[in-house]
C-alpha cells in the first residue's frame, strides 16, 4: 500500500520522494535531482488544478488528499475517469508529448501536489533514462485500468462494473476479504457511470444475496467466487 505523504508539515526532501512508487528504488544523487525542480502546491477542496485543453507543462504527484480527473460531454454529462490518492501520479501523458491536458482535474479533499516542470522533468530524463522507465511503467498499468474503464461503461451493466470494481480495490488491499470505499457514494456512482440511487440499490442487494457484508465505508467480502463471476459477467445479480 502506498505511504501517506505528508510534506506540507515539513521541508520535502528526497528521502520523501522515495517514498513516491514512481520514484521508489531510484538511486539518491538522482533524487536529489527530483527534489530540486519539485515545487509543492496546495488546493483546496473544490479547486481546479488543471482543466481540459490547459497546456500540459509539467505532471504532479499527490503528496495529501485526493484528486479527481474527470472529462464533460457535449450534454453536461460528468464521466469520473480516476481518482487519485496519496504517491500517485496524475497529468503525465502530456509531459512526453508536449500537448494539452486531455481532462480536467479538481481536488475532492484539501490537498497537497507535488509539481515537477516538464521541461526540467525532460532535462533530468536525458540525463537519467531510468526515470523514463519509471515512469512508462505507471503508465502501463494505468492504460490497462483505463481500457477496462472502456470496456465496462460501454459492453457491461453496472452491477457486472461495481462487482469488477470491488474485485479491483480487493486485490489492492492488505486482507482482500475487508476493503475500505475512501470516496463517497457519488463519487463512486460517477466512476462507474451510474446515479447514487442505483449504486445504492446494487449494493444492497449485493448484500440480500450474500455477496459482501457492509458497515459504513467498509465492505466485507463474504462469497469472492460468486462476486467473481458477476464481475466476469458469468451470472448477473
Amino acid at each position: 500500500m502506498m505511504a501517506i505523504l505528508e510534506f506540507e508539515s515539513k521541508k520535502m526532501n528526497h528521502k520523501d520522494l522515495n517514498q513516491i512508487p514512481l520514484f521508489e528504488g531510484l538511486p539518491e544523487h538522482q533524487l536529489q535531482d527530483l527534489e530540486s525542480i519539485a515545487i509543492s502546491k496546495s488546493f483546496s477542496r473544490g479547486n481546479t488544478i488543471f482543466s481540459e485543453n490547459d497546456p500540459g507543462s509539467g505532471f504532479y504527484v499527490v503528496a495529501r488528499g485526493k484528486v479527481k480527473i474527470y472529462k464533460i460531454s457535449s450534454d453536461g454529462k460528468e464521466q469520473i475517469l480516476h481518482i487519485f490518492g496519496p504517491g500517485e501520479p496524475f497529468g503525465e501523458a502530456p509531459v512526453f508529448e508536449g500537448k494539452r491536458f486531455p481532462a480536467h482535474a479538481i481536488a475532492i479533499e484539501d490537498c497537497v501536489v507535488l509539481y515537477f516542470p516538464r521541461i526540467a522533468f525532460i532535462d533530468l530524463v536525458k540525463k537519467n533514462p531510468s526515470l523514463a522507465l519509471s515512469m512508462l511503467a505507471v503508465l502501463s498499468r494505468r492504460l490497462r485500468r483505463f481500457a477496462a474503464l472502456v470496456e465496462d461503461l460501454s459492453l457491461k451493466e453496472v452491477p457486472t462494473r461495481l462487482a469488477a470494481h470491488l474485485i479491483y480495490l480487493s486485490d489492492n488491499s492488505v486482507d482482500r476479504a475487508e476493503l475500505s470505499l475512501d470516496i463517497s457514494k457519488n463519487q463512486l456512482a460517477g466512476l462507474l457511470g451510474t446515479i447514487p440511487e442505483t449504486l445504492s440499490r446494487i449494493l444492497a442487494k449485493m448484500v440480500k444475496k450474500g455477496l459482501i457484508e457492509i458497515q459504513g465505508p467498509n465492505i466485507r467480502i463474504i462469497d469472492r467466487v460468486a462476486l467473481d463471476d458477476l464481475a466476469q459477467g458469468a451470472s448477473r445479480l
